[in-house]
């Protein structure tokens, strides 16, 4: 099967220091990899790699099919509601299922407040809700289960077993227990 993405002799550093070196990453449609370490191990740089934000400083990532990136930021500006930060997307990718994306992460009630009103997870929801409004079969997630309470822990998961079901794929930095059945690790 071909890949959705791969990686071969990936590397990077940060300032004098090397993050990782020698990394090799394969992404196939119903796949997750989970990214572990301690915070600053790498998991974020190696993500950006992977999605083209950043340059490794070794080795190369093949990108063969669209992806999604949610960064650890939930990248609402104060003053936007979930709504209006989705429509936003929706319309920049020329597609729509706002309202779906809004009643699928449970964020009904918090649809028009403020982000600075939000607490971090209906934030995070907010964020997650991005994925639902373009198929794109790789999705890219810092920390995606970061701020969410139980039942959005459990939305994230229900997110990522259907994507995968579908043939997409996901790699994720995470810390602690998460609900992503038949992940593969890679430790940095």
């Amino acid at each position: 099967m071909n890949a959705l993405l791969s990686a071969a002799g990936l590397g990077a550093m940060r300032g004098d220091r090397v993050l990782f070196t020698g990394l090799d990453v394969r992404l196939s449609g119903g796949e997750a990899v989970l990214l572990r370490g301690p915070n600053g191990a790498g998991k974020t740089t190696l993500l950006r790699v992977l999605a083209g934000l950043v340059p490794a400083d070794a080795g190369a990532a093949i990108r063969n099919a669209p992806l999604h990136w949610v960064g650890h930021s939930d990248g609402l500006k104060p003053h936007e509601s979930p709504r209006a930060h989705l429509s936003l997307w929706a319309k920049a990718w020329g597609g729509d299922g706002v309202e779906a994306a809004i009643n699928r992460l449970g964020l009904a009630r918090a649809a028009d407040v403020p982000a600075k009103g939000l607490s971090a997870g209906q934030r995070r929801r907010t964020a997650l809700a991005r994925l639902l409004l373009e198929a794109r079969p790789v999705w890219l997630l810092d920390e995606p289960f970061a701020a969410l309470d139980t039942a959005g822990a459990d939305i994230a998961a229900e997110l990522l077993e259907v994507h995968r079901a579908g043939g997409g794929a996901v790699c994720a930095a995470v810390h602690g227990a998460v609900p992503v059945p038949d992940a593969r690790d890679i430790a940095l």
